[in-house]
C-alpha cells in the first residue's frame, strides 16, 4: 500500500508494484508521536532509520550560548538521515515539529531494502542527492543570500516539497512553522522574520498565516529568492 515514503521514492526511479510494496512493508512498525518529540538525540547510539510518514520533523544543533540551529527540516516520505548507522554516536538532534506518524527501520531492514532490487536502490541514491542539494542551497542562502531571499528561498523550497509528494494545491501548502522555527533555520531572530514576513504579504507575494503558506505572486517570490527549483526536481513557476 503506498504511502508518503514510497510516493517520495517513486517520484525518483520507476518503482514496480513489488518495489512500492516492499517498501510498503518495511513501514509496517509505525508509532503516533507529540510535537516537540525527540527522534534522536545528540550522542545517541545510531542504529535504526526513522521515516516521517505524517507529520514534520526537524534535524538541529544547539551552540554553547543556548542558541538553536535548525539544519533540516523532514517532511512527510523523508528519511531522518539514511546513512546515521554509520556513525558512532548521533552527532544532532531530531525532533518532531507536529504531531506525526514515525516508521522505524532497523539497519538490517534498510540493508535487505538496498539489496532488494537496482530501482530501491536507485531511488536512495536519488534521495540522498536531492537532501544534499537542500543541504548546499541552505548553506548558500546562509553565507550569501539577504534576510528577505532566505526566507523567499526557503519558502520556495518547502513548497515544491510539498508538492512534489502531493501535499501542495496549486498555490497553498500547509506550513506548521512558527516565526521562531524560521528564525532558527535561517540565522535571523524572529523579529527580522516577522518584518520580512510582514513585507512580502504587504507586497501581495506570499502569505504564512494560519499553518498555511499561500504563494500570491510566485514568480515575484522566485525572483526575490533567486529560485531555481531543478535540485528538487520542480519548478515554483508551475504554482498558481
Amino acid at each position: 500500500m503506498a504511502n508518503a515514503f514510497t510516493k517520495r521514492l517513486s517520484g525518483y526511479a520507476p518503482l514496480n508494484d513489488v518495489d512500492v510494496g516492499l517498501l510498503a512493508d518495511a513501514c509496517r512498525n509505525v508509532r503516533n508521536v507529540p510535537a516537540g518529540h525527540h527522534l534522536i538525540m545528540e550522542g545517541d547510539n545510531p542504529d535504526p532509520v526513522f521515516v516521517i510518514l505524517e507529520g514534520w520533523a526537524c534535524g538541529y544543533k544547539i551552540l554553547p550560548d543556548g542558541g538553536r540551529q535548525i539544519l533540516a527540516f523532514m517532511l512527510p516520505g523523508d528519511f531522518c538521515d539514511i546513512h546515521i548507522a554509520v556513525l558512532r554516536a548521533i552527532d544532532h538532534n531530531i525532533v518532531t515539529i507536529t504531531p506525526a506518524r514515525v516508521a522505524t527501520l532497523p539497519r538490517a531492514q534498510m540493508e535487505a531494502l538496498v539489496e532488494a532490487g537496482p530501482e530501491i536502490t536507485r531511488a536512495f541514491w536519488w534521495s540522498q542527492l536531492v537532501d544534499q542539494s537542500v543541504l548546499r542551497a541552505w548553506i548558500v542562502s546562509m553565507g550569501r543570500r539577504t534576510a528577505q531571499e532566505r526566507i523567499a528561498h526557503l519558502m520556495c523550497e518547502l513548497y515544491i516539497r510539498m508538492r512534489n509528494i502531493g501535499l501542495a494545491t496549486d498555490a497553498q501548502c500547509k506550513m506548521p512553522l512558527t516565526q521562531l522555527v524560521i528564525a532558527d533555520a535561517v540565522g535571523l531572530t524572529p523579529v527580522h522574520v516577522n518584518r520580512v514576513l510582514k513585507s512580502l504579504r504587504l507586497s501581495k507575494v506570499m502569505d504564512l498565516s494560519f499553518g498555511a503558506l499561500t504563494i500570491i505572486d510566485p514568480v515575484r517570490l522566485a525572483e526575490i529568492a533567486g529560485f531555481d527549483g531543478n535540485y528538487l526536481h520542480g519548478r515554483l513557476e508551475q504554482a498558481g
